[in-house]
């Protein structure tokens, strides 16, 4: 099999488990598990070997597949890898067989259902990072919508229909918008050209009046900002997760939220690059106050999923601050955190849903001594509290600093300019840091430390099956903060690219 047939399996091993689980007896849902598990590590595993022979040197679409689906209208299957999405392949099949045995024991309902919608949203989240055509690109960016629907309506908690709704009437708005600028700007291009296309390296080299460019990037920026998301646009994030089962939190936080920060990494900026240069001191201090007005949510929280959830739109906060300074480092940066986000934020709701199995409760006032209780599970707590904060050595750090040193790189040039706004917001995002440890060292000492409450039952500290979960997370983000220069070197092409595309104008050409 070809480089290229590995790829079309990694993306469609889900679907084939799928069609695989319904073979099987309804009431075997160990042989569900088992075998819902091995299409998951298979699919980690062939990412891997593709990762390994991915060319940093090579700038192009690499193990690319291209075939007509829809001809007359200009769409293909077009999927491929490059620096864009290389990492966050590997983080969205790095995430999967977590996710997978991590709810063994925690879902005991319509066991074949919950895997059948595990495997298909990890379909979709893999097409829409492997995409190059727009049209297949919303296809899989809506289809995400229909599993994650299911997961949270149906195995959800007391709320989770008001969650659900909430959640689908957000995505929803902004795709409806997302849409309508994709039909747009395909018509301008066929306009402009005679060619009708939908592949992203056709639609990059339209050019557009400012104005034109303004409204189409505010129709991509309202549909990405939601799915970060950015504040004002976070109020469906902390319902859904709290409502969603610990599966359902894993992937919203560590992967889904990357669709929007990747989206305008690879669609958003660099379509509308002039635009973006007129948005950019916006959405920059929306990214600032997002980093800012997350964590201090996150500090007055009494429940420990929501601490999270509200600690994520403060780390994708720094993720947006690093695409929008336009500096090498600071695009690197934030490639990086978004995979160390993904890593150490899947990997505490991992631990909350963990220990909910154990007590049934998320409120933090009800822990306490957890330490001497649990002193494994505490063990790993705290690996992954510190990555959170940015602790040295550990991914969070990398992330953070990268993006803040390029933010800060950006500033200064424009402040001997006479420009001071990006660098007041940069020194701003640094209390993010401080506001962060905060936050969660007070959400450590609480629980761990705290003074020990009583519990209803007897407390078992982690099985095998735990302990290989949350230390293959705490390898990858020990590695990811320790040897960071292998996977920026894959992507430091991409990120050359991104700066070339999102600062160049590409407004019409005046004739004379």
């Amino acid at each position: 099999m070809s480089d290229a047939g590995v790829l079309d399996l990694v993306l469609f091993l889900p679907l084939l488990g799928v069609g695989l689980l319904l073979l099987f007896p309804r009431d075997n849902d160990e042989l569900t598990r088992r075998v819902t598990l091995a299409v998951t590590v298979v699919q980690f595993a062939l990412a891997a070997w593709l990762y390994a022979r991915y060319d940093a040197a090579n700038p192009g679409l690499q193990f690319e597949t291209r075939v007509p689906w829809i001809a007359a209208w200009g769409v293909y299957y077009q999927i491929g890898l490059d620096g864009y999405n290389l990492l966050l392949v590997m983080l969205t099949a790095f995430l999967g067989p977590l996710v997978v045995a991590g709810a063994f024991t925690a879902i005991t309902k319509d066991v074949k259902l919950f895997y059948a919608m595990v495997l298909l949203i990890q379909f979709a989240m893999m097409g829409t990072f492997l995409a190059q055509d727009l049209f297949l690109f919303y296809v899989f960016w809506e289809t995400m919508l229909i599993p994650m629907f299911l997961l949270i309506g149906i195995w959800g908690g007391e709320r989770r229909i008001y969650a659900t709704i909430k959640f689908v009437l957000y995505t929803a708005f902004g795709s409806i918008l997302m849409l309508a600028a994709v039909i747009y700007l395909v018509w301008s291009l066929q306009t402009s050209t005679g060619v009708i296309s939908f592949a992203f390296a056709d639609l990059v080299k339209t050019r557009l009046p400012l104005d034109v460019q303004e409204w189409l990037l505010a129709a991509f920026a309202l549909s990405f900002a939601i799915k970060v998301p950015m504040v004002p646009l976070h109020t469906w994030l902390p319902d859904a997760h709290v409502e969603a089962p610990t599966a359902g939190s894993v992937i919203l936080a560590g992967v889904m939220l990357k669709m929007g920060t990747y989206g305008f990494m690879k669609l958003g900026f660099p379509l509308f690059p002039d635009a973006t240069h007129v948005f950019t001191p916006v959405l920059m201090t929306l990214a600032v106050v997002s980093i800012v007005y997350g964590a201090c949510l996150a500090l007055v929280q009494d429940d420990i999923k929501k601490i999270i959830a509200y600690s994520s739109i403060s780390h994708l906060g720094y993720v947006m601050l690093g695409l929008l300074s336009l500096d090498l480092v600071g695009i690197q940066g934030a490639v990086i955190q978004m995979v160390s986000h993904g890593l150490v934020a899947g990997g505490l709701f991992l631990m909350v849903g963990m220990i909910y199995e154990r007590c049934h409760t998320r409120e933090l006032a009800a822990y306490g001594g957890i330490a001497k209780l649990l002193p494994v599970y505490s063990a790993f707590f705290m690996v992954l509290t510190l990555a959170s904060v940015g602790l040295p050595t550990t991914s969070g750090f990398t992330g953070e600093f990268l993006v803040l040193l390029g933010a800060f790189k950006t500033a200064w040039v424009q402040y001997r300019l006479g420009y001071g706004l990006p660098l007041l917001l940069a020194v701003v995002a640094v209390t993010g840091v401080v506001l962060g440890a905060l936050y969660m060292l007070r959400f450590a000492l609480g629980f761990l430390f705290g003074a020990a409450k009583a519990p209803h039952q007897p407390l078992f500290d982690l099985g095998l099956r735990e302990k290989s979960i949350l230390g293959l997370i705490v390898v990858a983000v020990f590695a990811l903060g320790l040897f960071p220069a292998e996977p920026m070197h894959k992507t430091e092409l991409a990120a050359k690219a991104f700066r070339q595309l999102a600062g160049t104008s590409r407004l019409p050409e005046i004739k004379p």
